[in-house]
């Protein structure tokens, strides 16, 4: 009874937030909940980050899904990356069954299912908003990270970007890129080297292999315009609500380059376009990132010190990033110390190495005398969870064992008419769809070498003029061969002469 009472106490000390703080579950001990331990999820520390992490089926997608919901209550927009396909649902509304009609009781709160304001959103040629960014706004540096070059390679990168905003020449799709490639390999090499210095063809032939790679992940429906504007991930809908954009990309899960191509980008993008906001009351935008392993399962350590790095900066722009994965090992020491807000879901120990992840996950939470967390994480029910959180002075909570509440969307996907529906209704769609290919470094660049062509044929033309001379009229300019031919001509002369009896003086008779 004591250590139930004293509990209670430091839950509700610790979890006492200013501001908004809308209720996301009670925290339990012993196995049950404990009537007023309410837990709450302060929206002035949500763009500190977060963690969900929790073995398949434990409830990982339905506590993205909760906390998605709360935010769009308060008005704060949500970037989902769906690579399952399982968070569409969040735009109908749930129904209430006997399950959660029973955790919603024991929670003393009420359900009401609700449809929120839904964008669906395409990398690729699903129905949905298709996100674009032109190569010049990517930038050589990133572009560099991504292809994974060498310092050389990443320095003729920024020659053919210096080179194409000297002359403009736009570089909006990978067709470009690989024109430029080709071109100061070959035809416009010796005008590139004069004015910017020596290009290695060895350099150009492996950038070239690298942009094919990446093409062969689909980039090329990345690439282009029109390019997406980071603004309308931050519309509020008629309601009030937060819109939450939902980019589904279930067939990037082979695909780690390409999506993590759009990750860094976003990522730079909002930074870069966000102005300085520091801690506000609730942040401008919320992203989840669900099974993030495959962000960094093949990064490179400059794609992972990049990442590392806008992570650390991006909060001050008001913008929280969650990372949703089985384990929360896949996440790397660098970035996984930048998370504020940890969900923690159970953990299987069926091998020594499971229980080692365990082992080391336990060491990442506060010290607590109420659980024992080691042997808890293993035994946490479905929709339970070890969380801890900041507080507005970015003091960690008290580690608590929460029940969560389910969602009050539908737990479960859109149908193929519903689709049609949000797709339909969609400005941004409309906004979006059409596929513009204008005039770029690849049609310029082709104008220009035909130009050249052309001009090479014309001097060709001009440098004949009249006709060649034949070798015997040659020769009988010459003045040698000319007196040669005189002599010779009057010796056969003088021969024809004698033997026709003309020739000489008269015989005497």
């Amino acid at each position: 009874m004591q250590d139930s009472l004293q509990f209670l106490e430091t839950i509700k000390l610790g979890y006492a937030f200013k501001g908004d703080a809308p209720k996301i579950g009670v925290a339990m001990l012993v196995g049950a909940v404990v009537p007023g331990a309410d837990i709450f999820l302060p929206l002035r520390s949500m763009n500190r980050h977060g963690l969900i992490a929790g073995a398949t089926g434990t409830g990982k997608t339905k506590t993205l899904q909760v906390i998605a919901e709360v935010l769009s209550d308060n008005s704060v927009p949500v970037l989902m990356l769906d690579i399952k396909g399982d968070l569409s649902g969040i735009a109908a509304s749930g129904s209430e069954n006997p399950k959660i009609k029973e955790r919603y009781d024991l929670l003393q709160m009420t359900y009401s299912p609700a449809a929120y304001p839904v964008e669906l959103m395409t990398l690729s040629k699903q129905k949905g908003i298709q996100l674009r960014s032109t190569v010049t706004e990517f930038g050589p540096i990133l572009l560099s990270k991504i292809l994974e070059l060498n310092d050389t390679q990443a320095g003729l990168v920024s020659m053919i970007f210096k080179y194409c905003d000297d002359h403009k020449l736009p570089l909006l799709d990978l067709k470009d890129f690989i024109k430029m490639l080709q071109y100061v390999s070959d035809e416009g090499k010796a005008e590139i080297e004069k004015e910017y210095g020596k290009i290695a063809t060895t350099s150009t032939g492996t950038i070239l292999r690298k942009v094919i790679e990446l093409q062969q992940q689909g980039a090329d429906n990345f690439f282009g315009e029109k390019s997406f504007e980071v603004d309308d991930l931050m519309r509020i809908s008629n309601d009030g609500r937060g819109m939450i954009n939902i980019l589904r990309v279930t067939e990037l899960q082979d695909r780690p380059k390409l999506f993590a191509t759009f990750m860094l980008q976003m990522l730079a993008e909002l930074y870069a376009s966000c102005p300085e906001a520091g801690d506000l009351d609730k942040p401008r935008l919320v992203m989840f990132i669900d099974e993030a392993h495959l962000i960094f399962q093949e990064a490179s350590d400059a794609l992972l010190q990049q990442i590392e790095t806008i992570i650390k900066l991006i909060r001050s722009k008001g913008v929280g990033i969650f990372f949703c994965t089985q384990n929360p090992m896949d996440v790397p020491a660098s970035v996984l110390g930048q998370l504020g807000l940890k969900v923690q879901h159970a953990l299987r120990a069926f091998t020594a190495a499971d229980r080692k992840v365990i082992k080391q996950t336990a060491e990442n939470y506060p010290e607590t005398d109420f659980y024992k967390t080691e042997d808890l994480i293993t035994q946490l029910g479905i929709g339970e969870a070890f969380i801890t959180m900041l507080n507005e002075k970015g003091i960690p909570t008290p580690l608590a064992h929460v029940m969560l509440c389910a969602p009050r969307s539908r737990m479960d996907v859109l149908t193929e008419p519903e689709i049609d529906t949000i797709v339909s209704q969609s400005r941004l769609v409309k906004k979006y769809s059409e596929e513009i290919d204008s005039i770029s470094a690849y049609e310029l660049l082709n104008a220009k070498i035909a130009e050249a062509v052309e001009k090479n044929e014309e001097a060709e033309k001009t440098s004949k003029g009249k006709e060649e001379k034949s070798f015997l009229e040659k020769m009988m300019e010459n003045s040698t061969v000319r007196q040669v031919g005189r002599t010779a001509a009057s010796i056969i002369t003088r021969s024809l002469l004698g033997a026709l009896g003309l020739g000489g003086r008269g015989r005497r008779k």
